[in-house]
């Protein structure tokens, strides 16, 4: 693997960017108890972007990890996980809004605390999603990476506060072209009412082709489908 760029993710960061299909993306958190919010859009399609219902409905699960793929709303792998340290990560929790933010860390502004005011995955999300030519109304469901948020017998939903060790990594494939859009905010359901602050670092390297034994393709038949439509619309543009 080549290591193509790479990036530290500050507490309350945000960033977006494409990266062309056939990359691997992998994220490190550098202190425990991280969350990255992902919002993953087709990036030579924006009207294309991942599907929170199906990925899960298709894959017959509640969380992600390796082998599982973020199917897009036209069913194509848009990403795959190809690998995980810590096998879980949050695909129901959501983000952060600003009003949830002040109630729980207290209230804070750029006015008067400037970098040290305590960002919003909502709030981030909007700044990236207009710098892209998007808008507030493509607000999607997030992936939050090194996140466990999971249902006991009765449906309530729990944060796990000691699923994220320092160094734990998680490692996604672009299937497509992709634009990703990160927040690096609190999971909303994290208890913690000390406004966690967990440096991630991002890298882009390179990854070899798919091949039949890849274990994203065969994790379950409807990868497989998944694939064949995205290998599809690239041999339909001719390879590009």
């Amino acid at each position: 693997m080549v290591n193509i760029w790479n990036k530290t993710i500050g507490p309350g960061g945000k960033w977006s960017g494409a990266v062309g299909r056939g990359k691997l993306i992998r994220f490190t958190a550098l202190e425990e108890g991280a969350n990255v919010s992902i919002q993953v859009f087709h990036a030579r399609d924006l009207t294309e972007r991942y599907n929170m219902p199906d990925t899960l409905k298709a894959q017959h699960t509640a969380h992600l990890t390796r082998g599982n793929v973020l199917m897009s709303d036209n069913g194509r792998a848009l990403v795959s996980i190809v690998e995980d340290s810590i096998g879980w990560h949050d695909p129901l929790g959501g983000y952060t809004t600003r009003a949830a933010t002040d109630a729980k860390y207290g209230m804070t502004n750029f006015q008067e605390q400037r970098n040290e005011w305590l960002r919003s995955g909502q709030e981030n999300f909007a700044v990236e999603l207009i710098r892209n030519g998007l808008s507030m109304r493509d607000m999607m469901p997030v992936v939050n990476l090194f996140s466990k948020v999971f249902c006991d017998d009765n449906g309530d939903m729990h944060f796990s506060a000691t699923h994220c060790p320092a160094g734990a990594t998680v490692t996604l494939r672009t299937e497509l072209d992709a634009l990703l859009v990160l927040s690096n905010t609190p999971n909303p359901l994290d208890p913690r009412s000390t406004y966690p602050s967990v440096p991630v670092k991002m890298e882009v390297l390179s990854a070899s082709p798919v091949g039949e034994d890849d274990y994203c393709l065969n994790y379950r038949p409807e990868n497989r489908r998944a694939f064949e439509n995205t290998w599809e619309y690239h041999t339909l543009l001719g390879g590009i």
